[in-house]
């Protein structure tokens, strides 16, 4: 009988010891390969962590990045389908774009691909149908404000120098709401299209002809790696500037009024988890974010030779020393 009891237990007792399923979502950017550091994954790790997902437990990251080179995110998309992945988290505009065209087998979760609408990834953000999902930036909803504080910190604001990445159909659009934005305050645009490392010196020369009063970048993978030669051309003219991520202030930059970088991705990290739980793309509807964080970096005012009004300072959700 003792040797019946023992037999019984062993289906309960390898059922005990099964291993946990191993998730693996694949990482797709513009630049370098997601690293844990890189702009919203550490944010990311947090909110899947939240819900029970753990790296090299039960969850494997697949990273891949184009490093500024869009045609090779074709490629990237069929090695991660490949791997077998069961999500694509897509950090950029031209990653969603390559993923959707790719593959309709493999669900993908934009973040940072400017409005899906207007890109044409999604025809309705309440049911974004297909295989994709994600969130939506607020370009438009933002760039008046943006340029607004600009504006406060710089009353003569006349003319404004825009810095985009014409090659990215999602920077473009957000640069043009951006522009359309500056016309409503009657203010000047300049626009300054790169498309490559190169063409910022062009641009640096086009605002040393003509100074314009202030100064505003399109965040992506292409300005994220140039930014310190940003940061050291507005130093060496005094050109106060604002931008649209929040880590660019914390390296070196004047100020910043973008959407909170943890809300995003925790919301990323929800829809990758209801996924993997066996909901559909297309009925997840497409997210927007709701809190949004002001930042001011007193330090680099001062190297500007800028006073940043107390009732500013005061409206900050954050000042750095």
């Amino acid at each position: 009988m003792a040797l019946v009891g023992i037999a019984a237990a062993w289906p309960r007792a390898a059922t005990a010891q099964k291993p946990p399923k191993v998730y693996r979502i694949g990482l797709l950017g513009c630049g370098l390969p997601p690293s844990d550091t890189t702009y919203g994954v550490a944010e990311l790790i947090r909110g899947l962590a939240q819900r029970g997902y753990a790296l090299n437990r039960n969850l494997v990251f697949e990273r891949r990045g184009a490093q500024t080179h869009s045609d090779r995110h074709p490629q990237l998309v069929k090695e991660l389908v490949a791997s077998k992945v069961d999500v694509i988290v897509s950090f950029c505009y031209p990653a969603t774009l390559a993923a959707k065209q790719g593959t309709t087998a493999v669900p993908i979760v934009s973040s940072s691909s400017s409005d899906p609408i207007a890109t044409g990834l999604v025809d309705s953000l309440a049911r974004p149908g297909g295989n994709l999902t994600g969130i939506s930036d607020m370009a438009a909803e933002l760039a008046p404000k943006r340029l607004e504080l600009l504006k406060e910190v710089v009353p003569g604001l006349r003319r404004v120098a825009m810095l985009y990445n014409a090659a990215d159909l999602g920077m473009t659009l957000r640069y043009q709401a951006s522009a359309a934005a500056a016309q409503i305050l009657g203010v000047t645009v300049q626009p300054l299209a790169v498309r490559e490392p190169d063409d910022f010196d062009e641009a640096f020369a086009a605002m040393t002809r003509e100074l314009p009063d202030g100064f505003f970048m399109v965040a992506d993978a292409l300005t994220f790696l140039n930014r310190r030669r940003v940061y050291e051309f507005a130093e060496a003219h005094r050109l106060p500037a604002v931008y649209e991520v929040e880590s660019f202030v914390r390296d070196g930059g004047l100020m910043s009024y973008s959407f909170d970088l943890r809300e995003v991705f925790d919301r990323v990290a929800g829809l990758v988890d209801r996924i993997l739980k066996g909901a559909s793309p297309a009925e997840l509807p497409f997210e927007q974010p709701t809190r949004i964080r002001f930042v001011i970096n007193l330090k680099t005012a001062r190297t500007l030779g800028l006073t940043i009004p107390l009732p500013l300072l005061g409206r900050a959700d954050e000042v750095i020393e």
